[in-house]
């Protein structure tokens, strides 16, 4: 009795025409990539605006760096402008950087368990992160009840 091994023929790939038609692939995800690159470019504008707006009137204006105290940040964030310019730099800021740690990972992660779990870790830092610096922006107070004038802003009507 004998036995024959039967290679397998050897598959050679083939290779389009040069001047051939692109044949797209349909994928699942639709546009999401697109969306995300286009919020990528559009956010980091935005953020170009808001952080050298910021980092002008924090360390130009006035006295400059040595101004920034309590009372200054209390001073800032008692105009609704100015809380929500900081919460608009807050948000971009966490999702730009999200997303693109996002493509981090898939671009690294090689499993898809790890995969996983880096990106479930990054969304929850990040909702976490936004959460607590919305309520910081939307809850400060201050001019503090039951406290003595002078530790007061002067802004703060004892």
């Amino acid at each position: 009795m004998t036995t024959e091994k039967t290679a397998a023929a050897p598959v050679s790939p083939t290779i389009e025409a040069p001047r051939a038609r692109y044949q797209r692939r349909k994928t699942t995800r639709g546009n999401y990539e697109l969306y995300s690159w286009v919020f990528m470019r559009a956010s980091g504008v935005l953020l170009l605006v808001l952080i050298f707006g910021h980092l002008f009137v924090n360390l130009m204006v006035g006295d400059g760096v040595h101004a920034i105290d309590f009372a200054f940040v209390g001073g800032k964030w008692s105009s609704l402008f100015w809380q929500i310019w900081d919460l608009l730099m807050l948000w971009l800021a966490m999702i730009h950087g999200t997303n693109g740690v996002r493509t981090v990972i898939n671009d690294y992660a090689s499993r898809d368990g790890v995969r996983m779990t880096l990106k479930v870790l990054l969304y929850l830092a990040a909702v976490i992160t936004v959460v607590l610096g919305t309520l910081v922006i939307f809850t400060f107070t201050p001019c503090p009840t039951g406290e003595p004038a002078d530790l007061l802003p002067a802004f703060c009507s004892a």
